[in-house]
């Protein structure tokens, strides 16, 4: 749906990796939640205003991953994060990450669906066009 494609650096540190030394699995769903948050971010999507000041809230409905080639302490990464489909009440972000930079190693291949929702009654509400715009 978009070119634009959102890149965040991540270092891999020791407590990121298990006992083989490689990153472990579950860690690369916490790297891919920090770079959706910093392009939500980027975006000018205060997600605590949103939650705040207009009672909705953004929830994951479905993640995947494929998981091509490990990571290893010390590690320099690139996850990304690109709009790749919306409906009324949600959206799909494809997520990525790369050893060296997104020119680098894919290391996984992934995504998530998320929606939006009234944070009270925690039923599904329209995520405004306008959130997208320009994306």
């Amino acid at each position: 749906m978009s070119d634009d494609i959102f890149e965040w650096p991540v270092r891999v540190y020791y407590e990121d990796t298990d006992a083989q030394g490689i990153v472990y699995y579950a860690n690369y769903f916490r790297f891919m939640e920090r770079a959706r948050t910093e392009w939500l971010r980027a975006l000018g999507i205060d997600q605590s205003a949103l939650l705040n000041d207009e009672r909705r809230m953004f929830v994951v409905v479905r993640t995947h991953a494929t998981f091509v080639t490990p990571a290893r302490f010390n590690d320099t990464l690139v996850v990304t994060a690109r709009l790749a489909g919306q409906t009324r009440a949600s959206f799909d972000i494809e997520q990525n990450v790369y050893r060296d930079g997104r020119d680098g190693e894919l290391l996984l291949r992934g995504g998530v669906k998320a929606a939006l929702l009234d944070a009270d009654s925690l039923r599904p509400g329209r995520v405004p066009a306008s959130f997208f715009e320009g994306n």
